[in-house]
């Protein structure tokens, strides 16, 4: 099973988050966990990796060896590939 770490920025974009949205991304975490590559997809021409939960991102770095998702960015579709 892996551990997941939150960036800063995502820490206060979820406190910033209505209730049922933090509560969803919480459990897609949580199903993350378990199995991540049945979740996550790879970002074309980058080192990481995307994780949908509905119409929000997740880009994520995985470290196979220390079994760690080091989520570095959560924020709505329309605003996630900008950064």
């Amino acid at each position: 099973m892996y551990e997941v770490k939150l960036h800063p920025n995502v820490v206060r974009f979820l406190k910033k988050c209505e209730t049922q949205l933090k509560e969803r991304i919480k459990s897609k975490l949580e199903q993350v966990k378990e199995d991540p590559f049945r979740y996550l997809e790879h970002y074309e021409g980058q080192d990481f990796y995307k994780l949908r939960i509905g119409d929000y991102r997740a880009l994520v770095d995985v470290d196979q060896k220390r079994e760690i998702l080091f989520i570095r960015h959560l924020d709505h579709r329309k605003n996630i590939y900008k950064k």
